[in-house]
């Protein structure tokens, strides 16, 4: 489930420059064959190793593991004690990158649950999808309590609106960078990898029979409406990746959702923005 610039841009031009040109070469002699390598690319994240400032954060907390199927066990990691808050990392993140919340909740006196999802991070597997995220919310949850908060980056707010919307009840949520659509990466991966139109209708086609699912089902402005937890937005104005609108039309949507409004701190550095991360502790604490 590739977001604007990852995986695709994030493997470098002149990697995406060849591997679209096998793929375009490919659609001329089957379409199909040309969609299923699309498939398999969309699916695929990138891991990338955490710096030291998070590994830091992660010293003071209790790590585990959940299996959550034959193949799949997740990384976690838990801080604290009391009513629980699940972080829940975009495509191709990590649980670390949300680690610095997990401090001012504790200090609220919650107890904190950061994870990997599938194929990502520590976690087993190579291949993802927004499904597999919100799976992973839902075993967490099943696990370790039904959370009074979740706060989402990214394709994780998409993954906890789809979890609230097959019946995890959770209170409140804080999204940060929220993608209006999901289904919008489709075309962005095409534009990166320079796909045809019946290139990029087939992984969508591939994709709604892996899960079962069509496309509508994954937006979260068709979601919004019904949804009853109460929402923070937290967004950039210039976040290149998910654009700063769509979170504005989330809010919108979302009955007594609040936006708040960033600057110059783009898609992740707003993770670590003492500011945001204390506003949204207090909004869960209150």
């Amino acid at each position: 489930m590739i977001e604007p610039r990852s995986p695709a841009a994030a493997r470098g031009a002149p990697q995406i420059a060849v591997i679209g040109a096998g793929v375009r070469l490919l659609s001329r002699v089957s379409t199909s064959a040309a969609s299923r390598i699309a498939y398999e690319l969309f699916r695929t994240p990138r891991r990338h190793p955490a710096p030291e400032r998070e590994r830091a954060l992660l010293h003071d907390a209790e790590p585990f593991e959940l299996r959550l199927s034959v193949s799949t066990t997740i990384k976690g990691w838990s801080w604290g004690t009391g009513p629980l808050v699940i972080l829940v990392h975009g495509w191709e993140g990590r649980g670390s990158q949300l680690a610095p919340f997990a401090g001012p909740l504790v200090r609220y006196g919650f107890r904190v649950i950061a994870f990997d999802a599938p194929g990502h991070g520590s976690s087993s597997g190579r291949q993802s999808s927004l499904p597999h995220f919100a799976w992973a919310l839902r075993g967490v949850a099943d696990a370790e309590g039904r959370p009074q908060a979740v706060i989402g980056h990214s394709l994780g707010c998409a993954a906890a609106t789809l979890a609230m919307r097959d019946g995890l009840a959770i209170p409140k949520a804080v999204f940060v960078a929220p993608p209006l659509n999901p289904a919008d990466y489709t075309r962005q991966f095409g534009t990166i990898f320079g796909l045809s139109d019946d290139v990029i209708d087939g992984l969508r086609n591939r994709i709604e029979e892996r899960f079962l699912r069509k496309w509508d089902d994954y937006s979260l402005e068709s979601m919004a409406p019904a949804m009853s937890a109460r929402l923070l937005v937290v967004h950039d104005r210039d976040d290149l990746e998910t654009p700063w609108a769509g979170g504005a039309r989330l809010v919108d949507l979302w009955s007594g959702a609040r936006l708040l409004t960033t600057e110059g701190l783009g898609h992740r550095r707003i993770l670590r923005e003492p500011s945001i991360i204390e506003e949204a502790a207090a909004f869960i604490a209150s």
